[in-house]
């Protein structure tokens, strides 16, 4: 096929969808780690998107829902929610969402096609504007102009983002109430031992006992993680911008659990803040200014003065009145609280 008809073809299938289900494996690298996410994604005409991200190391899980009411950040974990009235998923590109593929596609005037073993290779720009690191994006199809996988690169061409796709349906249907927060509220509320006994049920019975054990020792990891109430080990960030420097560590006790504040003086001030959070038991929602941030192990919330975010049961801010959104996400980006795949 020319380039125009396999561009006229993946137009007309993304476009003449009016619901799609995608299922794939999304990688982050952050300097010298890789970040792995199963993704999970459910999009219905009229703006109704929801990605569900699970990180691989900790079953970190994250929820990006957009409806008509606003978009959300659900971390399912600790009950809670963070509500924007934002231009997500339409700001910047997106590897998991067909339309700003598509976008991005079809506005680059000077995209690359080429034809490659089993299917084609598009290369184009990448819209990143808070990691302007990231300039190309190469997009995979097979013979049948199905995408496979999108590769986010460099300047000198080295992988930073990628999405492997393992599964799109272009024709799923989905219940009215399915792009409702409550929906995710009311799944996560419903009794936990009701998949399990299901699945332990369909087993011989020693697959069930062993089974069990599995799962009691997960659930009782996550009630220790859920009640956590101390902070274990100081995380500082691998970078600092220049001529600054540590200058006072403070840790204050709060309802809660603890809170840690670490300040950086000199050229370029700022506190990074670390502290506990417990499930709260009704769902809440923090109505909340900024964008969204794909990080390596979590979705950010970034605006001009600080970025925020929650990782492995422990809330994060950096905070600056003098350093640009680019610095902050510098040494947001630099804090790294897992261990990750090399």
């Amino acid at each position: 096929m020319k380039e125009s008809d396999v561009i006229k073809d993946l137009t007309k299938k993304i476009n003449n969808s009016s619901s799609y289900y995608i299922e794939g494996t999304l990688e982050i690298v952050n300097n010298e780690d890789i970040y792995t996410y199963d993704v999970e994604v459910s999009y219905a005409k009229k703006d109704n998107y929801k990605v569900r991200l699970v990180n691989n190391v900790n079953n970190h899980e994250q929820i990006i829902l957009r409806n008509k009411e606003g978009v959300y950040v659900v971390t399912p974990r600790i009950n809670k929610s963070f509500k924007f009235q934002s231009d997500w998923p339409y700001n910047n590109s997106q590897v998991y969402l067909l339309s700003p593929l598509l976008e991005d596609i079809n506005s680059d005037e000077n995209r690359v096609f080429e034809e490659v073993t089993d299917g084609y290779k598009i290369t184009v720009n990448a819209n990143y504007p808070n990691n302007p690191k990231l300039v190309k994006q190469e997009i995979l199809l097979d013979k049948n102009v199905n995408i496979k996988s999108v590769t986010v690169i460099d300047k000198d061409g080295n992988k930073q983002i990628s999405m492997n796709y393992k599964k799109i349906d272009l024709n799923s249907k989905f219940k009215d109430s399915y792009f409702d927060l409550k929906e995710i509220i009311d799944v996560r509320e419903e009794t936990p031992n009701s998949a399990e006994d299901k699945n332990n049920n369909t087993n011989t019975n020693e697959n069930t006992n062993t089974n069990t054990n599995t799962n009691t020792n997960t659930k009782n990891e996550e009630n220790k993680a859920e009640n956590t109430s101390k902070i274990e080990d100081v995380i500082y960030p691998m970078y600092i911008p220049t001529n600054t420097y540590l200058s006072n560590k403070e840790k204050v006790s709060k309802d809660s659990g603890e809170r840690l504040i670490l300040t950086f003086d000199g050229d370029n001030p700022f506190m990074l803040i670390e502290e506990t959070i417990a499930k709260e038991k009704e769902h809440l929602i923090v109505p909340t200014y900024g964008e969204l941030e794909l990080m390596a192990s979590t979705v950010a919330i970034v605006n001009d003065n600080s970025v925020n975010w929650i990782d492995n049961n422990i809330e994060y801010y950096v905070v600056s009145d003098k350093l640009s959104k680019q610095e902050l996400l510098n040494i947001a980006r630099s804090i790294s609280v897992l261990p990750v795949s090399k």
